[in-house]
């Protein structure tokens, strides 16, 4: 298991104060790679990708070549065109086994933090009823210490075939809508039935104070 608390200290100046409603970037070649692999698995031609995403089939393979970088409105485009849903009985059995944790966990969408699973335990953690949020984009509600560590993902081979589970380190966020309590939690990447990806949120350990049942 890796450990990021290191990189997320060298990256948190430049990512923090970037813009709350921004979704997380991917940089370099990575989103490329997503997105060819997305195409695969769903049987997408390249023309069909441009026309969904409105660019030329040209520059589609250029993202999936690594020769060209999408910018920030193509990305986002690419990340909802590609956002993870629970379209089968073993997406739907995933989301169910973390809805029933005894633990604190949640399951989003790994692009866009759309939340797609939590157990009452997280649900209490938030604040929030399940059904305010489900559907929802988290990424607003990342501490400083989240934002920072997924600036890291890719220097971390977190978008290689076989990632590694990571462990972060994070203070409480200033949120009064979505709580974050200071803590330390685990990701782990899955992929989908249809080839998207999602990210499991395993709360290790809270710091002092922590969440009151």
């Amino acid at each position: 298991m890796a450990s990021i608390t290191a990189a997320v200290g060298t990256a948190i100046g430049t990512a923090v104060g970037t813009g709350v409603d921004t979704l997380p970037r991917v940089a370099g070649p990575h989103l490329g790679q997503s997105l060819r692999l997305w195409r695969t698995l769903r049987r997408v031609k390249q023309s069909h990708a441009g026309e969904l995403l409105g660019v030329s089939q040209a520059t589609v393979s250029r993202w999936e070549s690594g020769t060209l970088v999408p910018d920030g409105d193509e990305q986002a485009a690419i990340r909802q065109l590609m956002q993870a849903g629970l379209d089968s009985a073993a997406d739907r059995e995933l989301a169910r086994l973390v809805n029933n944790s005894a633990g604190s966990v949640h399951l989003v969408c790994d692009l866009t933090h759309r939340l797609l699973a939590l157990s009452a335990g997280r649900e209490r953690d938030f604040g929030r009823p399940r059904a305010d949020l489900l559907g929802t984009s988290l990424w607003p509600y990342a501490s400083d210490e989240i934002r920072a560590a997924e600036a890291t993902l890719a220097d971390l081979g977190w978008f290689e075939p076989s990632p590694p589970a990571l462990e972060l380190t994070t203070r409480a966020n200033r949120s009064a809508e979505v709580r974050i309590f200071a803590s330390r939690f685990r990701w782990v990447r899955f992929q989908l039935s249809d080839g998207s990806f999602a990210r499991l949120v395993d709360t290790i350990a809270y710091e002092m104070p922590g969440p009151v049942a």
